[in-house]
């Protein structure tokens, strides 16, 4: 059951970035690299101002892919700390000489919490994917500063 759910997790994230790529990132990387090129056109500017203005045409991007990967480790992280508070009530429980249903209980109460965990975090993507788009479309992507 649970590795279904990461299953599931797994293609939400993927799903959140692919439409993230086709409707910004990918625009933003040929950006770059038609802003890149056209550096490398100068004949006449010396290799350090040539590297200065390729950096500049990658700024965007990376400022984008970055503020992306800080948003779903965000989420990752949220996740995390869930399941990790599921597996802690579950431990909480065992008690120090737990029989073996007890363990058997607490290991299926651990799996449905933690199935909640990952069906809240899955409920979360779709807002965090409009914010998401509205931040990119606004062209300057905040500095990442999480956890």
């Amino acid at each position: 059951m649970v590795e279904a759910q990461k299953f599931r997790l797994e293609q939400e994230m993927s799903n959140m970035v692919n439409e993230l790529d086709r409707s910004y990132l990918r625009k933003m990387q040929g950006d770059m690299h038609r802003c890149a090129s056209t550096c490398c056109d100068d004949n006449k500017s010396s290799l350090e101002r040539v590297h200065g203005c390729i950096e500049k045409c990658t700024t965007p991007l990376n400022q984008a892919n970055n503020y992306v990967q800080g948003e779903i480790n965000h989420l990752q992280n949220r996740l995390q700390r869930c399941v990790m508070d599921c597996n802690d009530a579950a431990r909480d429980r065992l008690g120090p000489d737990p029989s073996q249903e007890t363990v058997d209980k607490c290991t299926i109460d651990f799996e449905k919490c933690a199935v909640r965990c990952v069906d809240k975090h899955i409920g979360l993507i779709p807002s965090m994917l409009k914010s998401m788009k509205k931040v990119l479309a606004s062209g300057k992507p905040p500095p990442v500063e999480r956890e």
